[in-house]
């Protein structure tokens, strides 16, 4: 790996680290941040379905009673059998077939029983499981729709994916499993106990040897694996994220020739899942085949000890029969308890993670905030405004500046001035640190976030559109629009003669990254959209970037169109597009070093001037 690569990946992990945010790393090796909080919350977010676990513990004890009962009802066929065949050698007698019968009819019944329930509680505890997954899948999609933009702005986006697909489906899984096979191991082996109890205590103890030993082990084992397990999810999460990024940019990273390194940063984390992953399943895998020694012993232990009692009468020899059985089946809920710990610990790391994230910050509003009004008059003033992402370091120092309804303004300065931050703060992605936004007089915090964009629209310089047809990504702006409207709105973008050149017009279906058509196309629609949406206040951040001269020309005059009437605010690099802005805010490091209309600017030969200058400067 390169060293800029290993720097930057570095660099992320620290940051990652200090945030101590759901996209945090464990190293291999380190311990989950509150493993009793995971489960805690994994079942304190069951509660609506504490009826129906009760009944599926209910149910799953009596299958396991009338299973457990089997063995020690055999036995007494075994001993009819032998005390039958002892007797005919005798000649005092022979075997009651009829009994036999008796007996073995019962044990079918109870083995019977015991499967049908278990059927039905595997039956509500598939149900009960997937709604959970339904609902927390649910709650994912409707958190993020209440998340900050700063969280999405720091997130890898597969991250965030990784949350929702991976960590779900494992804690659905785990959930499936571990509950109703939990309790069948606990209640087997509480009935297991207590009927070998009542056939011999001395055997019993003898049995219950292996319990400690297994105890021992299990824990040794869950201490070493489980922060394998934290690992692996988060490394899962990386990967994720690298191949999200991957594809998106796959254009990029072939027109810089750097395969190469992205296979290898790809390879290193890739590296570190294989190793956590190998790690936390030979461990956990281990438990089983240990979990099976141990048990062998006590199978050992306990045929030496009923021999010696059925040689002094002790016992006969159907109770033997069954106690042996006994043994057998006591291993299988103390390796199923193993086993259990095993997904209990990826459903501990997958649900530390999906709880992490739902439990994040979200954008609130005061609870006396007000609806804003939809008619609002569009005057705007930015009251002595202090921002920074970090609060010891200011971006945006003591921006003052009003906004007159209707007025059309442009807000340009070099990369880094601080333009699209000023964006982020009137659409309240972001509350300023101190001074005052208004708009009409209020403060932009006194109303709800939600009512308070819908007075905007935006157009940004990298598009969104999403998979569906055209008219239905233009129809994104203001739904339930007439297709009259959309044409209009179509044709005020001069995007509609390019629709109608595609294949089915408006019905055409976008792909995913919407690159069936070109990028100054995708530009138009999203204009388009912006001019259905019909809001009084209208944000473009560099609207006309992707477009060529001549289409920019005839977007500058439908953009005329759209602004008059409506106040505008437009980020633009190219300052031959603002020039009949009706106001020009000049920004550097976060303040306002002139303002005026284009030509008093370029009259004044200041900071403006210069920059105007110096895009038509060293052209040959």
């Amino acid at each position: 790996m390169s060293e800029n690569s290993e720097n930057r990946q570095q660099n992320n992990t620290r940051r990652r680290q200090r945030r101590g945010g759901p996209s945090a790393i464990l190293a291999p090796g380190e311990k989950p941040k509150n493993f009793r909080k995971a489960v805690k919350d994994t079942l304190s977010y069951m509660g609506g379905y504490k009826l129906a676990v009760v009944f599926v513990i209910l149910i799953s004890a009596l299958a396991t009673i009338f299973e457990t009962l089997g063995p020690k009802v055999m036995g007494k066929a075994t001993t009819l059998l032998a005390e039958g065949a002892m007797a005919k050698l005798r000649g005092t007698g022979g075997i009651d077939f009829e009994a036999v019968g008796k007996v073995l009819m019962l044990t079918l019944a109870l083995y019977a029983i015991g499967a049908f329930a278990q059927w039905l509680q595997a039956f509500i505890m598939t149900n009960i499981t997937q709604k959970i997954v339904y609902r927390m899948r649910r709650d994912i999609s409707e958190k993020i729709g209440r998340m900050p933009v700063g969280y999405f702005e720091r997130t890898q986006t597969g991250e965030i994916l990784s949350r929702i697909t991976n960590d779900v489906d494992t804690l659905g899984q785990a959930l499936s499993q571990s509950i109703s096979n939990f309790i069948w191991a606990i209640v087997s082996m509480v009935g297991i106990v207590v009927v070998m109890l009542t056939i011999n205590v001395t055997m019993t103890l003898v049995a219950l040897l292996v319990i400690p030993l297994s105890a021992i082990i299990m824990t040794l084992l869950i201490r070493i694996s489980q922060p394998f397990f934290k690992a692996q999810q988060d490394y899962l999460g990386v990967i994720d994220g690298q191949v999200e990024e991957n594809f998106s940019g796959h254009l990029v990273i072939k027109a810089f020739n750097r395969e190469e390194e992205i296979t290898k940063e790809f390879d290193a984390a890739n590296e570190k899942l294989y190793e956590s992953a190998w790690k936390s399943q030979f461990f956990s895998g281990m438990m089983r085949p240990l979990m099976r020694i141990v048990s062998n012993l006590g199978y050992a232990g306990v045929a030496i000890s009923g021999g010696i009692l059925c040689v002094r009468g002790a016992i006969g020899v159907g109770d033997i029969q069954a106690f042996v059985q006994y043994v057998k089946n006591i291993g299988q809920p103390i390796q199923e308890i193993a086993q259990i710990m095993n997904q209990v610990q990826s459903m501990a790391a997958a649900a530390e993670r999906v709880f992490e994230f739902l439990d994040e910050e979200e954008e609130t509003d005061a609870p006396d905030n007000r609806v804003a009004t939809l008619d609002t008059r569009g005057e705007v003033e930015f009251d002595h405004v202090v921002f920074g992402y970090d609060p010891e370091h200011p971006v945006i120092k003591d921006f003052s500046a009003k906004i007159e309804p209707g007025q059309k303004v442009a807000i340009v300065g070099p990369t880094g001035a601080g333009k699209t931050t000023i964006v982020k703060l009137l659409m309240r992605f972001y509350d300023v640190d101190s001074g005052m936004i208004r708009i009409d007089g209020s403060d932009i915090r006194s109303v709800t976030r939600r009512s308070h964009r819908d007075n905007f629209a935006m157009v940004l310089q990298d598009t969104w559109l999403f998979k569906g047809s055209i008219r239905a990504n233009i129809l994104y702006g203001r739904e339930g629009a007439t297709n009259e409207e959309i044409i209009a709105a179509a044709k005020a973008a001069k995007a509609h003669h390019f629709i109608r050149t595609l294949p089915g017009g408006y019905k055409f279906v976008l792909n995913e990254d919407a690159t069936n058509i070109s990028e100054g196309q995708r530009q138009l629609l999203t204009i388009a959209r912006a001019i259905l949406a019909d809001k009084k206040l209208l944000i473009l951040d560099e609207a006309t970037s992707s477009v060529d001269t001549r289409t920019e020309e005839e977007i500058q005059k439908a953009m005329d169109t759209l602004t008059r009437g409506r106040t505008s605010f437009i980020i633009a690099h190219r300052l031959s597009t603002i020039r009949n802005a009706d106001l020009i805010l000049v920004m550097d490091h976060g303040d306002i070093v002139e303002q005026g209309k284009h030509e008093e600017l370029l009259a004044k030969g200041g900071f403006y001037a210069d920059l105007y200058n110096s895009q038509f400067e060293n052209v040959s």
